[in-house]
Formats: C-alpha cells, structure tokens, sequence
C-alpha cells in the first residue's frame, strides 16, 4: 500500500514524558508538569459539579451543529452563530483550513518557530511552507512575511501570544498587516492564548471580522479553561469560510461531554479572571527569579516563558526531569538553549526556583 510520499518526511507527534513514567524511572513521588501549558488551576468548580450530578449518556450521539455552546459564544461574544464553526481542539480546525483552501503547489506562510500544526498539517496537503525567523525578541517579522506573499500564497499563520515566545501582537500592528495583506489570501489569526493578556492588549479581532472577511480567529478550551482533556475548540470567521470548513469536518467532532463543559466553563468568567491574576502574579515572580540568577528570557503574554538557559535546552531539562519537573526543550521547538515552562502554582514554582538556583551554582 501507498502513502503520500510528503508523509515519509514527517514523523507523528510525539508526546513528552507522562508523570507515571517519570515516577517509574526516577523513584520520585514529587512531579510537576510544565511543559503543555495546562491551567495548574484545574478548570471550573461548576463544570465539576455538574458532572457529579448528572449521570453522562454515552449512548446517543452528540449535537452534530453543537448548538447550546455555538448559541451562548455567539451571544456573549456579539458573533453570528453562522460565523462559528467547533472542533475537537482549535488543532482540528487548523487541519480543517489546511484541507479546505490548500492544494499541491499552494503556499503558506508563518513565523518560525510557531505552533508546529500550522507547517505539519500544510504538508500533508502538499503546500510550500515559506518561514521567517521571529525576530530578535520573539515577535513576528509581519513585513518580511508580507513581503513573501505571491500568487499562489493561500494562507499566512499568525499566534498571538505566540507559542513558543510568548509574545503577542499590538492592535496597530495588526490592523496593518491586514490591511496590506491581499484580501484573497485567508489570515488564520492563532488566539489559543488569548485569555492571559492584560486587558489594554487584546487584538478585540472579532471586531474586524466584518472589515477583513479573509480573517478566521482561532481560540480554545484547552488551556485558560483548563479542558485540555476534552479536546474543544472553535473559530469564528466569514459564514462563507465557516460553510466551506463544515464540508470537511466530521459530522459529530466534539462530544456530549465536551460540549457541556464548555457551555458551563464560558459561563464562569470568575475562574477565568482567578486563572488570569494567578498567573500573573507568578509569571511576575518567576521573572524577577530568573534575573537575579542571570537568566534572560523573552517577554511573555501567555501562561508560559521560553527561559534563555546557560547550555543546552536539553541539559536543563534533563537535570529538571530528575528533580521531578518536567519542561519542554527548545530543541524540540525549534529554538535551542531555551526552555519553555509553563507557570504552575505559587508553591511549585518557588521549589522550581530552588532547583534551578542549585543547577546554576553547579555550572558555576
């Protein structure tokens, strides 16, 4: 049998150790995962609850058009219900794009690095990717990947914050770009983050969604939410856009369980605004820790900080594994001599302090 020859250059995903490997391994009882940018906070106590009451049915099959979720985002969020398409993860939806609008010979433009989905899922439909270099403090090159776009440019990725860095866009910056970029060239605008800015720097993208219909925001319930296990997501774009992905999406997608939690977990803003000041706050600390030992890091919007480290990426996670901390190298990033970890709970992250005080010492 015959695969897609672009298949033999990738390599499926690769998951990074699970805490009972670890324990296994190392005989350690104390482990904290920082390395997939889960909420430390869990998710809402209301989600909780309700599961505890109601007994699930298995069943029966779930709401194909996911209805009580797409009704309640489109009213909080002032959106047409037509306008919202779900997924299993915002990722399903970046496979949906990819299989909608790009055919062998098509291009794609992004940052590097960026969330590796946008690359992988474009060759599988055997597009050209054009990648740029983020730039010195982890941002976006937005000129020189407009500078890349031609004729056959389909579709440019944007992650803001961006994932590995951290860093997000401005408003003005934004607005620039899409008002430079041909309208017949889609702008997948990656907001899994989006959560975790501060107030004064969200993009508000569904605002111009009327003004720029080339423009798809995507966002998710795997991380502020903290229902990475359910896998559910969702875009918000033109109805056009949105009818063109539902021909490629599976008809039941997201399930029961899935959709009930997310209805209830949108409806508590409250654990949203405790997850956002937490977080904060710790990223703060942590920041101010890294300093006093001589580590640089980049500026991050997010609920995670790609950390500068004295040798190699992988050394530091190495020596971290065994002290019962698990990050994610930058060499697996694309980004060697870093370490993105994920910024846990206030105690955690002291004891984390403490263990890379030690490893520090040691290279001295």
């Amino acid at each position: 049998m015959r695969s897609k020859e672009v298949l033999k250059q990738l390599s499926p995903y690769k998951q990074g150790k699970q805490t009972k490997d670890i324990q296994e391994e190392f005989g350690l009882d104390y482990i904290v995962k920082l390395a997939s940018n889960e909420n430390p906070y869990g998710f809402s106590d209301k989600v909780k609850e309700v599961f505890q009451i109601n007994e699930p049915v298995f069943n029966i099959y779930p709401d194909g058009y996911t209805s009580e979720l797409r009704y309640l985002i489109s009213e909080k969020l002032n959106v047409r219900p037509e306008s919202l398409i779900f997924g299993s993860g915002s990722e399903e939806i970046i496979q949906m794009l990819c299989r909608s609008y790009l055919t062998v010979g098509d291009q794609v433009i992004m940052a590097t690095p960026t969330f590796p989905q946008y690359k992988h899922y474009a060759l599988i439909e055997g597009a050209e990717i054009i990648e740029h270099p983020v730039n010195e403090d982890g941002s976006h090159p937005l000129d020189k990947m407009l500078d890349s776009v031609q004729d056959n440019t389909k579709i440019i990725w944007i992650c803001t914050p961006n994932n590995p860095t951290g860093t997000a866009l401005s408003k003005e910056e934004l607005e620039d770009f899409l008002n430079k970029c041909p309208s017949d060239v889609l702008i997948a605008l990656d907001e899994a983050y989006v959560e975790f800015l501060q107030p004064e720097k969200d993009l508000n993208a569904l605002k111009l969604l009327d003004k720029y219909p080339n423009l798809i925001v995507l966002r998710t319930f795997s991380k502020a939410y903290g229902l990475a296990g359910l896998r559910i997501g969702y875009g918000i774009a033109d109805p056009l856009i949105v009818e063109t992905l539902d021909k490629v999406r599976g008809p039941f997608n997201t399930t029961s369980a899935a959709q009930q939690a997310a209805v209830i977990a949108f409806s508590d803003q409250d654990f949203i605004q405790h997850t956002y000041q937490k977080n904060k706050k710790v990223l703060k600390q942590f920041q101010s820790f890294l300093t006093s030992i001589g580590w640089d890091y980049y500026e991050s919007e997010a609920n995670f900080l790609l950390v500068k480290t004295p040798e190699s990426g992988m050394d530091a996670f190495d020596y971290l594994i065994k002290h019962g901390f698990i990050v994610r190298p930058g060499e697996l990033l694309g980004i060697p001599n870093t370490i993105r970890v994920t910024i846990g709970k206030e105690e955690d992250m002291k004891v984390l302090e403490n263990v890379l005080r030690d490893y520090q010492e040691q290279l001295n």
